[in-house]
């Protein structure tokens, strides 16, 4: 069987037997019959398990929309115009909401990508505003010891309302939910001590009970209680495919329970092999980005077996702190340590590598420099044939493999 990744622009293949190939993992087909608008309009008449917005905006109340920042892919704009004409028909002056832009251990926005979050409609209508990691409220301490700090525009609003796009998270469960306002809106204190629990094996993607990162989340976002969300489902293309409006837990357990229909892949067992891409451009740049579709393959790959990890990385590791920590550690468990230390953004995608690195060889596939592969504990390769072969000489002839071709949608989850 001819198995294709994309890498950069183009396509490496690989001829595996037929009989080792246990699975080609690929995201399920789903056209919407409805346009975005139309999907938000339904999600906000049908909430789950909540009243209206109508019924919960009084007029004269201040509200906070809360949405994400500019590195992420919720389409703010997008859900803006449906959400304030409900806001109005309740009663909402234009003059008390104001939209937030949380972000969370992130650099400020310029006045244009405020703008473009919000839409030219939502921008011109309301206050528009980054939120202040040092001009908070503190509400409390959860169980795990997270300090419940919020921005002061979030925590004095009495009407609170979250947005956000859900997709997996690789030690969050998912994204979405209550995750807007903790760590969306709250300080770095406060991040770091709920992100140190990433190296807890609980704390994985596609998993929300039993999950300490996220039940953290969700004790911190009640203490400052969360009034009504709206989450969508975005497609490979950024556009809204399924929206899920109302409680801040329900809601959101139902947009999660949409996305595993299409991109949970289930699998019978692991595998010797996981041979897994980013798809190619542009989301192999550089190794930082490609790390997504590595946290997913560890789903897939037996302990002691071999990740190829298929990703161009032509512009190098990709992030300031990420190449600091990978070039500083002297070996893997070095960064699983600092992170429990020091839980640094960027450094806890090095730690997240090193995870994988305890369980599995990595075979990196990139135009990066061999000799810089080394140092980061990964095993270089120019093509997929020439790492499958390698992966061959060491696990026998007869190891299994599972073909990843675009890891970082899909998340494998052992059934068998």
């Amino acid at each position: 069987m001819k198995l294709a990744f994309g890498i950069a622009k183009e396509i490496q293949e690989v001829e595996v037997r037929d009989d080792l190939v246990l699975d080609v993992l690929t995201a399920s087909e789903f056209v919407s019959d409805k346009d975005e608008r139309q999907l938000v309009e339904e999600a906000l008449s049908a909430p789950v398990s909540s009243p209206a917005l109508e019924e919960i905006v009084k007029p004269g109340q201040k509200i906070a929309i809360v949405s994400s920042d500019i590195t992420r892919p919720m389409p703010t704009w997008k859900v803006m115009p449906a959400l304030l004409d409900r806001l109005y028909a309740a009663g909402a002056s234009p003059e008390d909401i104001t939209l937030v832009l949380a972000l969370g251990s992130h650099r400020p926005h310029t006045g244009e990508e405020r703008r473009h979050l919000a839409g030219d409609r939502a921008f011109s209508e309301i206050r528009v505003i980054d939120s202040d990691p040092d001009d908070v409220v503190h509400l409390g301490t959860t169980k795990a010891g997270t300090p419940c700090d919020f921005d002061r525009t979030v925590a004095s609003a009495d009407v609170r309302i979250a947005l956000g796009n859900v997709e997996y998270h690789y030690f969050a469960g998912y994204s979405g939910g209550a995750k807007a306002m903790m760590p969306g809106v709250s300080t770095r204190s406060a991040i770091q001590m709920n992100h140190r629990m990433m190296v807890r094996d609980e704390a994985c993607a596609g998993r929300l009970e039993g999950n300490p990162i996220r039940e953290d989340i969700e004790e911190a976002a009640a203490m400052l209680g969360v009034d009504f969300i709206l989450n969508v489902v975005l497609d490979a293309h950024k556009n809204i495919i399924y929206a899920a409006a109302g409680d801040v837990t329900a809601a959101h357990r139902k947009a999660c329970a949409f996305l595993d229909t299409i991109y949970r892949k289930p699998i019978k067992e692991r595998a010797d092999i996981v041979i897994v891409s980013q798809g190619g451009a542009p989301k192999d740049l550089n190794l930082y980005q490609t790390q997504k579709a590595l946290d997913n393959a560890k789903h897939a790959v037996k302990d002691g077996g071999v990740v190829i990890l298929v990703g161009a990385c032509q512009e190098g590791l990709g992030e300031k702190t990420f190449e600091q920590w990978m070039l500083e550690a002297k070996e893997p468990h070095d960064l699983i340590d600092r992170v429990r230390e020091n839980f640094k953004l960027g450094g806890h995608k090095a730690a997240a590598i090193a995870m994988v690195l305890e369980r599995a060889d990595i075979y990196l596939v990139s135009k990066l420099d061999d000799e810089l592969v080394r140092s980061i504990f990964m095993k270089p390769f120019h093509t997929v044939s020439e790492a499958y072969a390698e992966a061959v000489r060491t696990l026998g002839e007869d190891a299994t493999v599972i073909a990843m071709p675009y890891g970082g949608s899909t998340l494998p989850i052992v059934t068998g």
